[in-house]
This record gives C-alpha cells, sequence and structure tokens, in this order.
C-alpha cells in the first residue's frame, strides 16, 4: 500500500532585508524610508530547500545557531510566507513553537487556557470538557487563578503545551518545547509526544539535543547556512552533525 504524502517541501527560499541604519522609531523609519534614504542587505535565511514526509515520519533538523531551523519551521507551519517556492500540506497540523506566546500576561492562567484555546480553534465546549485534564498535566492547579505575569515562563510553557496537545493533530511541529520546564514535566511531555507516534502523527522536530532528536525520530536533515547538505537516516546525519560541530 503507497505511503500518504503529507508534508511536501519544493525549492522554498526565505529571504529578509536587513536594515544597515540604526532607526530609532517608526516615523523616522517611514521619513527614511520615503525619500529612499534606507539600504538593505539581502539575507537568504533559507534557499532551495526540498524533502518530502510520508505519515508517521519523524523528521528531525539539524544545523548550528542561525542554519535556518527554525524559520524553517515557521515556513512549514505557515507562520512565515515563502519567498519562493512551495509547501503543501495534507492534514491538520499543530504548529508548538512558541509555547505560550499567545498568553495575555494580565489574564489568570484559567483565562489564558480559554483565550489560547481559542486561537488554536477549540469551542469553549471542548475547552470546558478538558479543563480538569489541562490542569492535571500542567501541574498549575494553585496557580489557576494567578495572572501569568507572575508565572516563570516555564510555567507558560507548561500551560501552553498543556493546551496545544489536546487533540492529536496529522502533522506535529515541535521547535525546543521538550526542553522546558524541569526534569519531571520534560519527561512527561516527552512520553505525551511519544504516545501521539503511535498513532502516526507527522512529526518535524527541532532541539538542540541531539540525543532526543536521536531518540524521537527516523529520519533527519542537516542544514547549514539555510542549505541542506545532508538527509536521510537519522544516524547517518547525525554522525555528519557531530563532523560539523567538532
Amino acid at each position: 500500500m503507497a505511503k500518504k504524502e503529507v508534508v511536501k517541501v519544493e525549492h522554498v527560499g526565505m529571504k529578509f532585508n536587513l536594515s544597515q541604519e540604526k532607526v530609532d522609531n517608526l516615523k523616522e523609519y517611514i521619513i527614511k524610508l520615503i525619500k529612499r534614504e534606507l539600504s538593505f542587505n539581502e539575507f537568504w535565511a533559507l534557499k532551495d530547500v526540498n524533502f518530502t514526509l510520508n505519515k508517521g515520519d519523524r523528521l528531525g533538523i539539524l544545523g548550528l545557531n542561525g542554519a535556518g531551523k527554525s524559520t524553517l519551521l515557521k515556513v512549514v507551519s505557515g507562520v512565515l510566507k515563502a519567498t519562493e517556492g512551495s509547501v503543501t500540506i495534507n492534514g491538520k497540523i499543530a504548529p508548538l513553537l512558541e509555547l505560550g506566546a499567545g498568553f495575555d500576561a494580565q489574564y489568570t492562567g484559567r483565562e489564558n487556557i480559554y483565550l489560547y484555546g481559542a486561537v488554536l480553534g477549540f469551542s469553549k465546549k471542548f475547552l470546558d470538557e478538558k479543563f480538569d485534564e489541562i490542569l492535571e498535566f500542567s501541574e498549575l492547579k494553585k496557580f489557576i487563578d494567578v495572572p501569568v505575569k507572575n508565572y516563570s515562563s516555564g510555567m507558560k510553557a507548561r500551560l501552553g503545551f498543556s493546551v496545544a496537545t489536546l487533540v492529536e493533530p496529522d502533522i506535529l511541529i515541535l521547535d525546543e518545547v521538550l526542553s522546558v520546564g524541569d526534569a519531571k514535566f520534560r519527561k512527561k511531555s516527552e512520553a505525551k509526544i511519544m504516545s501521539m507516534f503511535d498513532k502516526g502523527v507527522t512529526v518535524l522536530f527541532v532541539s538542540h539535543s541531539l540525543e532526543q532528536v536521536q531518540r524521537l525520530c527516523d529520519k533527519a536533515i542537516l542544514l547549514e547556512n539555510g542549505r541542506i547538505i545532508s538527509s536521510g537516516d537519522i544516524d547517518e546525519v547525525s554522525k555528519i552533525y557531530l563532523e560539523k560541530t567538532k
């Protein structure tokens, strides 16, 4: 039986224009822009990136800092629109990029569950039904009615993870989200992701921990200066990556 193709990335490039001059405020920026006094450097964060993932594939994205890993995840998840090339997605996608980025610091944890849940497309009825499950998984029962501005970054990430993983998507995009919180919560988060694997979820994963990437992924790509320089089996690509880090 043919495998179902769920992600296809074709000739993707992502260009950013970096201003060469210091501009102190928006008014000054607009004046300089109108007078054509601004000059930019072109920076290609990604260039001619190609890969295909089938249902159940677990892809680790490796590379040194600045290689383009997070930019690639943002393009695949639709947060950024590629300058060139195309991304085709077949299925429901759940990007866990910046956990808790949709939170309002003035609102309590309880209020933010409903706010963040709405951003992710969950109904109030669904969140009502899942509220106790979120509370239990996040381990924030004592703090649920405290404003999120008083939360540590780890607490915010725990709450964000607990809401974002409520439903099982077809495609899961993970950017460093399994490195948040204490060791106990990291272990629990990883176990939750592993349970999704059993249901055939397709994963794109970025982590600073090579050991974690090797444990969770079966294939990998290695990015260098925005280009794929190696792709294939996780162990083979990991060896090349390790050579690069020496």
